[in-house]
């Protein structure tokens, strides 16, 4: 079942749980998000995670133009990946995806919600900060590239 959100422009955009037929578009995307990017396998793999898993993609017409994914391990939310196609940054997409997420989530009974971001993606910390999350501490040398991770959380 979809849900939806209004965005900056102005435009409707629907948010579904991710399915395989979606991976071909989110992989591209990823790869336009990220000097290393998941592979294909990886986000089946991460599909597959049930119970765990909690993977949603945002459209507006033909195709996912965002995605988050997460995992959902008792009462705590684990976001571990997020992009939006550069085509429509700035909209609102990632907000209305992690949002709807948290929204979700919060019904089967999340209290807390956590994630890693570079230390030099200051566009995604502003927005985590403006949801709500607070640094809680940092993971040196958390990616492929040896840059640092904060760690950012917050309740639910």
């Amino acid at each position: 079942m979809g849900s939806g959100f209004l965005g900056k422009d102005g435009l409707k955009y629907q948010v579904f749980p991710m399915t395989p037929a979606d991976l071909d578009r989110v992989v591209c995307i990823e790869r336009l998000s990220f000097t290393h990017p998941w592979t294909m396998t990886q986000f089946l793999e991460e599909l597959n995670r049930q119970p765990l898993a909690r993977c949603l993609v945002s459209a507006r017409g033909k195709g996912a133009c965002g995605y988050v994914m997460a995992w959902l391990v008792v009462d705590e939310l684990h976001i571990t990946n997020l992009a939006v196609d550069p085509s429509v940054r700035g909209r609102g997409v990632a907000r209305g995806l992690i949002t709807t997420l948290i929204r979700n989530t919060r019904s089967e009974g999340a209290v807390w919600s956590a994630l890693e971001v570079r230390e030099s993606n200051l566009a995604a910390r502003a927005l985590y900060k403006g949801l709500g999350f607070t640094v809680l501490g940092s993971r040196k040398g958390y990616y492929p590239d040896g840059e640092d991770a904060l760690v950012m959380g917050m309740e639910m």
